[in-house]
């Protein structure tokens, strides 16, 4: 019994040792990434459009890019993790609440950029690449409401 008790105390210090140095296998690497953010949403118009108005209720299709972001950084950009177009009905929780509060008023043709604070995008809980408690940054082109 004594026997696997040391056993048991020796991969227990192992462990920790691994966790503590940061190793384990994994790929060092990767940057970390530096949880910051905005004290509330911050919504600027690149571009004013000169379209259809984004209103609650519509569909809206945008272009999109994604960074987290960086209290540091001149334009708060800090490493990009997605960029793509998409389509959603504007206030019906479709997308993280940032989005759906930043882009109420927007008309198309216009671009806007979004400095949402974790608590209006993924929280405590975090959501694939995004770490808990980030802070993201949005630039978004309005490209059709419906």
């Amino acid at each position: 019994m004594q026997y696997k008790k040391s056993l048991l105390a020796a991969c227990c210090v192992a462990v920790l040792s691994l966790s503590a140095c940061g190793g384990g296998g994994g790929d060092s690497s990767a940057p970390a990434i530096v949880v910051a953010n905005p004290a509330s949403l911050v919504v600027t118009d690149l571009v004013t459009g000169t379209g259809a108005t984004a209103a609650s209720g519509s569909k809206l299709t945008v272009n999109y890019t994604g960074w987290f972001y960086s209290a540091t950084a001149a334009d708060h950009k800090g490493a990009q993790f997605d960029s793509g177009a998409i389509g959603f009905t504007l206030g019906a929780g479709a997308v993280i609440t940032g989005w759906d509060q930043g882009l109420v008023g927007m008309k198309v043709g216009g671009k806007r950029s979004l400095a949402i604070p974790s608590n209006l995008a993924y929280g405590t809980t975090g959501r694939g690449s995004i770490p808990p408690n980030a802070g993201l940054f949005f630039e978004v082109e309005l490209t059709k409401v419906e």
